[in-house]
C-alpha cells in the first residue's frame, strides 16, 4: 500500500512539473526592452522613489523572475543588434547583425553554427505572428525607428548602420503601428507605400498621435532619435508611456491579436555617456510603460508581458572609490540627494547653457543642478568645445561640453562607472502571463526567444517560416532566365519564362508582373556580399 502510495504521489509531482513547463498561448505578445539597463539602476531608481516619498516599488518588480545570459555567436559581450535579433529569432548573432545569419566564427564562435547559412534573412516573432496568424504588429521606441532594437523586429541585414536598407524594410513589411522617431529617414518611397496600404503617416504632433482612431499609423517625432524624457516638451513630444498606451489601444483593434515591442531606447545611450540622470530618469519613464502594458494585460485576461534588456552597460554602481565617507555610512539623502536636485539630463543642460548669456552661467547652472560652480569649473564649462558626437557610444570619451557637465555632476555623487560600453553580466527578466505560465530562473537567450515562440502559438517552426518566405533566388528561380539590374545598393531582380517577366526591387514588399503590381507578403531582402535576392519560395507560381 506505502509503495502504491509513493507511486502516486511520485506520477503527481512528475505532472506537476510537466504543466509547470507548459506555456499556454495568449493572443497578444508584449515585449519590452530597457535598452542597456543594468540591476544598478533598478535599484537607484528605487531608492530615488524612496528619496522623493513616491513610493518602495517599481512597476516591473512584482513580476521579475529571473536574468537572462544575452550574448553574441562568438563573444560574451553582446550589443543591441545581435541580441535583441536573438530575442525575435532564436540564433545569437555577430556584432552589427540585424536578424540575419551570422558568418561562422570556429575559433571564436558560443555556439554551433552551418558555414552555409551565412547571411540568410531570419524570420522574426513579428514577422511569423503577423504572416501566419495575421496579427497586428507595432514598435515603439525612443531612438530613431531603424536603429538596431526596432530594427530587430521587422528587417534584415548584415550591417545595423545601413538605415537606407532598414528602414524601407520595416515600412515595406507593413508594420502597423510604429511610434519613435526618425522622420530623416521616411523615404518619398516609404510615403507613397504609406499611402497604398492606408497608413497614416503623422510628423512632430502630438495631438494628431493621441487622437488617431484607425488601425495603421505611424507617428515620429524629431529628425532622429527623440529627446530623453526629462529633456522633453510634454506639450509637442509624447512620453514612452503615453505612446505605449497609444500603441495598445490601436493594435488592440485587429481581431486576431497583436505583437508589440517597446524599447527604452535611452538607458542605453545615457549609460553610454556615464550620465546618472539620464539612466535613472530615462528607467522610471520607461517604468511608467511597464505599468500601462500590465494594466492592459490584466484587463484583457488574453496577453503575455515580458520585459528585459538585451545587455548591461557601463558598469553603473551605487558608491565608488574616492568618496569621504564609508559607503556603510552614506544616508540615503547623501547618496540620493544631489541626483534628484538636477532637472535635466547632461545634454538637456547643454542647451539651456548654449542660450545663457556669460554672465548668468553661473545662476542657470545652479537654478538647474542645485550646484555652485567655483571659478576654476566654470572656466572649465565655459571653454568647452560645443560639438555633438557622431557615436553616441564613443560619448564617455568625448571632449565636449556634454561631457564636462557630466564630469563635473558626477563628482558631485557617489556613483561609479567602469566603462562607456557594454558589460557582459546578466540581466534581469520579468513576465507576466495570465495563467502564470512564466519564464524563470537564470536562462540564455536562446530560451527567452524559445518562450516567446511558444506563447505566441505559432504552428510552424522558426526554421519552417524563414524557408518559406527567405529562400535564395537561385534556389527559387532554378533554370529560368533571371538578371540583376540597375542600382548596385537598390536592384532589381528581373526573371523571364514563356513571355512573362517578373521583377522585385529590392527592400520593397511590392513586386511586377508584367508591369502589374502585386504584394509579395514579405520584404525582398538583397544581400550584396553574396549578391543574393532572399525572397517568398511560392513567387516561381507567378511565372511558370
Amino acid at each position: 500500500m506505502k509503495r502504491y502510495f509513493s507511486f502516486i504521489v511520485l506520477i503527481f509531482l512528475m505532472l506537476s512539473v510537466v504543466l509547470a513547463q507548459e506555456v499556454r498561448p495568449t493572443k497578444n505578445l508584449i515585449v519590452m526592452i530597457p535598452d542597456g539597463t543594468s540591476q544598478s539602476v533598478l535599484s537607484a531608481a528605487r531608492w530615488l522613489k524612496v528619496y522623493r516619498n513616491e513610493g518602495t516599488r517599481l512597476h516591473i518588480d512584482p513580476y521579475l523572475s529571473g536574468s537572462v545570459t544575452t550574448f553574441s555567436s562568438n563573444a560574451p559581450i553582446g550589443d543591441s543588434a545581435p541580441t535583441t535579433s536573438c530575442y525575435m529569432t532564436g540564433v545569437p548573432q555577430q556584432a552589427g547583425n540585424i536578424s540575419i545569419y551570422p558568418v561562422a566564427d570556429p575559433e571564436n564562435d558560443l555556439v554551433k553554427l552551418n558555414r552555409d547559412s551565412a547571411y540568410q534573412p531570419l524570420a522574426t516573432i513579428l514577422e511569423a505572428m503577423k504572416m501566419e496568424q495575421g496579427k497586428a504588429a507595432g514598435i515603439v521606441a525612443t531612438c530613431e525607428f531603424p536603429h538596431a532594437t526596432p530594427a530587430d523586429c521587422a528587417s534584415h541585414h548584415y550591417n545595423r548602420s545601413k538605415y537606407e536598407f532598414l528602414a524601407p524594410q520595416m515600412a515595406f513589411n507593413n508594420v502597423d503601428v510604429v511610434f519613435g522617431g526618425g522622420n530623416e529617414f521616411v523615404s518619398s518611397a516609404m510615403k507613397e507605400h504609406f499611402q497604398n496600404n492606408g497608413t497614416t503617416y503623422i510628423q512632430d504632433d502630438k495631438r494628431a498621435m493621441m487622437n488617431f482612431f484607425g488601425e495603421k499609423v505611424w507617428a515620429l517625432f524629431g529628425e532622429r532619435a527623440m529627446p530623453y524624457d526629462l529633456d522633453r516638451n510634454s506639450e509637442t513630444t509624447p512620453s514612452i508611456s503615453e505612446m505605449t498606451e497609444k500603441a495598445i489601444e490601436v493594435l488592440n483593434k485587429n481581431e486576431n491579436g497583436f505583437f508589440l515591442m517597446v524599447e527604452g531606447s535611452k538607458v542605453d545611450w545615457a549609460a553610454h555617456a556615464n550620465d546618472p540622470v539620464g539612466m535613472v530618469s530615462e528607467y522610471l519613464a520607461f517604468d511608467e510603460a511597464v505599468g500601462k502594458a500590465i494594466e492592459f494585460a490584466k484587463k484583457d485576461g488574453n496577453t503575455t508581458v515580458v520585459i528585459l534588456p538585451d545587455h548591461s552597460n557601463s558598469g553603473f554602481s551605487i558608491g565608488r572609490n574616492g568618496l569621504k565617507k564609508s559607503y556603510s555610512s552614506l544616508t540615503l539623502e547623501e547618496l540620493f540627494g544631489q541626483l534628484s536636485k538636477i532637472k535635466y539630463t547632461a545634454e538637456g543642460l547643454e542647451k539651456i547653457l548654449l542660450q545663457t548669456k556669460p554672465e548668468d552661467f553661473k545662476s542657470v547652472f545652479e537654478e538647474n543642478t542645485g550646484i555652485e560652480l567655483s571659478d576654476e569649473k566654470l572656466k572649465t564649462l565655459t571653454s568647452s568645445k560645443n560639438y555633438k558626437v557622431e557615436d553616441y557610444t564613443k560619448a564617455a570619451n568625448a571632449n565636449n561640453l556634454t561631457h564636462n557637465i557630466i564630469v563635473l555632476l558626477n563628482s558631485k555623487m557617489p556613483f561609479g562607472f567602469t566603462t562607456g560600453g557594454h558589460t557582459g553580466e546578466e540581466v534581469f527578466l520579468a513576465v507576466y502571463h495570465p495563467q502564470g505560465d512564466i519564464l524563470k530562473g537564470n536562462v540564455r537567450n536562446t530560451e527567452v526567444h524559445d518562450y516567446l515562440y511558444a506563447v505566441t502559438g505559432l504552428e510552424k517552426s522558426m526554421k519552417q517560416l524563414t524557408g518559406e518566405i527567405y529562400a535564395k533566388h537561385t534556389d527559387i528561380f532554378d533554370g529560368f532566365k533571371y538578371s540583376i539590374e540597375g542600382d548596385k545598393d537598390f536592384p532589381k531582380l528581373a526573371v523571364k519564362n514563356k513571355g512573362n517577366t517578373l521583377e522585385i526591387n529590392a527592400f520593397t514588399s511590392v513586386a511586377y508582373l508584367n508591369g502589374k503590381p502585386f504584394d509579395l507578403g514579405s520584404v525582398a531582402v538583397y544581400i550584396d556580399k553574396n549578391n543574393m535576392f532572399y525572397l517568398p519560395k511560392n513567387l516561381v507560381d507567378k511565372i511558370k
